[in-house]
């Protein structure tokens, strides 16, 4: 976590950061508030400490659908601005208007005002702290690669681009065939006696080995590497170095060992787990469908004049093991929209409906799926389900695609959450990685930011 002249946090620990500091600073102003001003409405005591927790748990809950732990929108002060104020306004509605478990309402309207400002003050006043100093470029992890030179562009962009904390400043290129120098203006090319010398002299906090021959690493490499190792330096597989950063399983670089690196979720065989899961599923799909219901008059008519044709859409999808089941969705396309054979829908397709358009960016044309949940063919989060031409198509070029089939498909999904349309078979290889961290890090824990993430993604009409 630490070099010798710089702080860096890893990206977990920036999260944590996030939180425990909205707390202490929204509780600080607030004690603040009631020592120097005698404000009535929101006062600290021992028998009603439960006011304390349920006003946080409201932050972390809005904050989480509002992506104020996003660390992206977390470091750019404009798009914080948006976050904390939409997180403060909601947060201070819901709290005011839940008096069992708050305050009762304050008589004087200007009590609402100042508690609002409060929160929002110092929400605002810790976030841009944050930007200024946490966020800064003076907090930047120096990160050294050992890798083949063809492979650097591709590894420093990957790893830059989801943390722009973690800068690679130099490269060991390990492939002993290719001694020729190129101009590579990437990152510097790093000789390889001068390993132990570059890590010393630039502050360097992480060697991240990511060659993929051996031979590359000659014995001089090696005795450098042991020696950085035994002062103290953070030597890591690119690998694990990838997956915690990118909350994805990087399958093209352990394509060969595959099931060595991939131990499944003890989720999926817990069984108080899959229980718990399956009761929330039939609660949250009885639900799904009595607004399926009320939606439907209003749908029937608008798909009456906008899509001019049938209500609902099947389509065989492939679920779990493997098999085969009808999907049930609210028509998004124009009538025999495939009639040329089976290809990839795009975010700009124009064989979708101006009307089919706004029900995927609201998320409404997957509502009949709680159907299939309520039926067992689904689950509410998985994977999503793909089409059987699709599954064959990919499976070859990738054979354990299916993989994704150990559990149930899914209304909403890691992948969804975090990536785009997969327009092609390179963008469905990177939903599959998504898809793989799920199932391997399949937990409750991950289930509720998925929720949280796709409650977001509606509530912003992100939708695909």
């Amino acid at each position: 976590m630490f070099t010798k002249n710089k702080i860096h946090f890893e990206i977990s620990e920036r999260k944590v950061l996030l939180h425990a500091f909205d707390a202490f600073f929204v509780l600080f102003t607030l004690y603040l508030l009631n020592l120097l001003f005698d404000f009535q409405y929101f006062q600290f005591s021992i028998t009603n400490y439960y006011r304390e927790i349920v006003l946080i748990s409201y932050i972390y809950i809005f904050g989480s659908i509002f992506e104020m732990y996003n660390l992206q929108v977390a470091s750019n002060q404009f798009q914080i601005l948006k976050s904390t104020v939409f997180t403060a306004t909601t947060t201070v509605s819901v709290y005011l208007l839940t008096p069992v478990l708050s305050p009762e309402l304050p008589k004087s309207r200007i009590a609402i005002v100042i508690f609002y400002f409060a929160v929002l003050f110092a929400l605002l006043a810790w976030r841009y702290i944050y930007v200024f100093f946490l966020a800064s470029h003076r907090f930047v992890q120096n990160v050294v690669l050992i890798c083949d030179k063809n492979q650097v562009e591709e590894l420093v962009l990957g790893l830059e681009n989801v943390d722009p904390h973690y800068k690679i400043i130099g490269f060991v290129n390990s492939d002993s065939v290719c001694e020729k120098d190129l101009d590579f203006h990437y990152v510097k090319e790093i000789k390889k006696e001068n390993l132990e010398d570059f890590v010393i002299n630039h502050n360097v906090a992480e060697i991240v080995i990511a060659s993929q021959k051996t031979d590359g690493i000659t014995a001089d490499l090696y005795q450098q590497l042991l020696h950085l190792l035994q002062s103290g330096n953070i030597i890591r597989e690119y690998t694990q170095v990838y997956e915690s950063k990118t909350q994805r399983i990087p399958v093209q670089y352990i394509a060969r060992d595959f099931y060595r690196f991939f131990p499944f979720s003890r989720s999926n065989n817990n069984k108080l787990y899959l229980l718990l899961a399956r009761v929330l599923e039939f609660f949250f799909s009885s639900v799904g469908l009595l607004i399926c219901m009320v939606l439907i008059p209003f749908i029937s008519f608008a798909n009456l004049l906008g899509n001019k044709g049938k209500l609902f859409y099947t389509q065989e999808r492939v679920g779990k093991n493997g098999d085969v089941f009808k999907i049930y969705k609210f028509r998004t396309m124009v009538e025999n929209s495939e009639a040329n054979g089976a290809v990839f829908a795009t975010a700009s397709d124009k064989r979708i409906t101006p009307f089919g358009k706004f029900m995927r960016k609201s998320r409404i044309d997957e509502l009949p799926q709680f159907f299939n949940v309520l039926r067992g063919d689904m689950a509410v989060i998985g994977p999503r389900p793909e089409r059987p031409f699709f599954v064959t198509e990919i499976a070859q070029i990738m054979p354990f695609y299916e993989t994704r089939h150990v559990i149930k498909p899914g209304l909403t999904g890691w992948a969804q959450v975090n990536y785009s349309y997969g327009e092609s078979i390179e963008e469905s290889l990177i939903k599959l990685q998504y898809d793989l961290y799920y199932i391997k890090h399949r937990s409750i824990f991950l289930d509720l930011s998925i929720t949280f993430k796709t409650i977001t993604t509606i509530v912003f009409y992100r939708g695909q």
